[in-house]
């Protein structure tokens, strides 16, 4: 194994293995902190976040979601991340299981909670370099999005599905 980087919550390693088939391949894996994404349901309502995504240059459609910090449980993640994004307080977080972000290079999880019992006891807190619109759409409408493709972030897509199906 060779580090080809390692940041703070972040380290690129290129690694041999062997594959099932026997076949022994070199390949680079991503290995990032892993992650909380909360679907806040109030009533028939959903609140997602319309955040600025740099990488794709667009603004996205997501769950409020982020990094857990070290020594952090995916439940404290969800409570902490879910207040920043949003300034909500959930009463009650439910766990979905969690989700692979993308397996063919990187270690990532992301741990899916649905929150309820919704309080706003202040505003949002926002990381110096995060644009960010709290938004309110119907179970129904947030349904509709993930099929006509105003939802495109697979994380809020998963999370969707395991708490509206």
């Amino acid at each position: 194994m060779t580090i080809l980087y390692r940041g703070n919550r972040l380290s690129i390693e290129k690694k041999s293995y062997q594959s099932p088939n026997g076949k022994t391949r070199d390949r680079v894996v991503v290995k990032p902190a892993d992650a909380a994404a909360i679907l806040p349901l109030q009533d028939d309502f959903c609140y997602l976040i319309r955040q600025y995504r740099f990488a794709v240059d667009e603004y996205l459609y997501e769950a409020p979601a982020g990094t857990m910090d070290p020594g952090e449980t995916p439940e404290e993640t969800a409570h902490r991340e879910l207040r920043e994004e949003t300034g909500l307080v959930a009463g009650w977080l439910l766990p979905r299981g969690f989700v692979y972000s993308t397996p063919g290079f990187t270690t990532e999880k992301i741990y899916l909670f649905e929150a309820g019992d919704l309080s706003l006891p202040g505003e949002a807190s926002l990381d110096e370099d995060e644009v960010i619109e709290p938004t309110l759409f119907s179970r129904r409408e947030v349904l509709q999005m993930t099929v006509d493709g105003r939802i495109r972030d697979a994380k809020t897509i998963c999370l969707i599905h395991r708490c509206l199906q």
